[in-house]
């Protein structure tokens, strides 16, 4: 992983795909962009994350190395005041050019971490979208979410009420089977610094 900034309030690093954002279950699953942060920074909070990217998608993340940074930021992406931007290739070729998609969705309890639409107990997802390009019969896609649901761009651009089809080498959603492979990049993240008020934003071209 990359440190793209460090201050005495927090840290935005730019974590590779295949890469965990927080600790999962297990001691061969401790490594990770919280725990590094964590272990290597003086002073930092034993939670520093307050959002975080699935493992297999690549791009920024901002940490809080203090207390008050981790409650200002967290209240920040739970009233959407952060604004997120995100690329992808998707395995086909897109016939629409902008739009919005609006969706339902919940866990699969029986095969987590699979997320399944659900018309009755699904929480919706919003995700605005713009075709970039047609790229060697794969599709290169600008996502902006607006509410933050686990897998929300990835279900979006597969299911066949989203896009239709799902983005490169997705191991859940299309036909991945390598982890550290799929074609998802948070490009650009924006938010107000938790102790300044400045309003801070980030960018980092997709490694695809």
């Amino acid at each position: 992983m990359r440190i793209i900034h460090q201050d005495e309030d927090i840290v935005v690093v730019e974590k590779p795909s295949g890469f965990l954002s927080v600790p999962g279950r297990g001691e061969d699953k401790i490594d990770s962009v919280s725990h590094r942060i964590r272990t290597t920074i003086a002073g930092c909070i034993d939670q520093p994350s307050v959002h975080r990217l699935d493992m297999d998608t690549s791009g920024l993340i901002v940490l809080a190395l203090t207390k008050e940074a981790h409650r200002n930021l967290s209240m920040q992406f739970q009233e959407r005041q952060t604004e997120k931007h995100y690329v992808a290739l998707l395995d086909g070729e897109l016939d629409g050019d902008k739009g919005t998609i609006t969706l339902p969705f919940r866990l699969d309890v029986d095969n987590r971490p699979y997320q399944i639409y659900d018309e009755v107990h699904g929480k919706i997802g919003t995700t605005h979208w713009q075709k970039v390009a047609i790229e060697n019969g794969l599709t290169r896609v600008a996502f902006h979410p607006i509410t933050g649901r686990t897998h929300q761009i990835r279900i979006h651009a597969a299911h066949e009420k989203g896009l239709g089809i799902p983005i490169l080498d997705d191991p859940l959603y299309g036909n991945g089977s390598d982890p550290g492979k799929m074609k998802l990049h948070a490009a650009s993240l924006a938010f107000d610094h938790p102790a300044s008020g400045e309003r801070l934003s980030f960018k980092t071209p997709p490694p695809f």
